[in-house]
């Protein structure tokens, strides 16, 4: 279940909007020119590499790819099964826990596991946790950041339109220290359910 959290900038305890709501999520972040859509999950075995699961999507990776103009595609994966898992798992959390901006656009696919995205727009921290079949697009230049969790496991697909677009510009704003985590987020929704 996708949760749309909605904070104030300045009141990380006091949500102006929580949802799970589908159309609500979607309303929501078009109003910040984010786009939030909802693929068909295709099962993936346990041995499955990245490679295999990015050819059960490739219709609608085609798609995207034609109807925003992607060129560069990739699949990323962190799973407890990996020999480095402990080193790459801290060492990407902190690296994506630091608020930043992209000059392309961020459209990121979510065949397995769980992330939450948060934008930083209009004073309010917009924080949308995804699940398996979700894609959002982040638009280029909004401030974000990205939390995988502390025990994370997921498959991501990847769009941006050339090597330029995946550099993140950091902003050294200390904002995300404040706000609730994936873990935090993920206990939530399981509240919700």
């Amino acid at each position: 279940m996708t949760l749309l959290t909605v904070w104030k900038e300045t009141d990380p305890t006091s949500p102006v909007l929580e949802t799970t709501d589908e159309d609500e999520i979607r309303a929501a972040l078009a109003e910040l020119g984010a786009r939030f859509s909802r693929w068909d999950v295709h099962e993936i075995a346990s041995d499955a590499a990245l490679d295999d699961v990015l050819a059960l999507y490739a219709d609608q990776v085609e798609k995207v790819k034609q109807d925003e103009g992607y060129t560069l595609v990739d699949i990323v994966g962190l799973s407890p099964a990996q020999d480095n898992y402990d080193e790459v798992k801290v060492a990407s959390r902190e690296r994506f826990l630091s608020e930043h901006r992209h000059d392309d656009d961020e459209d990121r696919f979510f065949a397995k596991g769980a992330g939450v995205f948060y934008l930083h727009v209009n004073e309010k921290v917009h924080a949308l946790y995804c699940e398996a079949g979700d894609l959002v697009s982040v638009p280029a230049n909004t401030t974000h950041w990205f939390d995988m969790g502390t025990n994370p496991e997921f498959v991501s697909i990847r769009f941006f339109h050339d090597d330029d677009g995946w550099v993140g510009h950091f902003t050294g704003n200390p904002i995300a220290e404040s706000f609730a985590t994936f873990d935090q987020l993920h206990a939530r929704r399981a509240q919700l359910a």
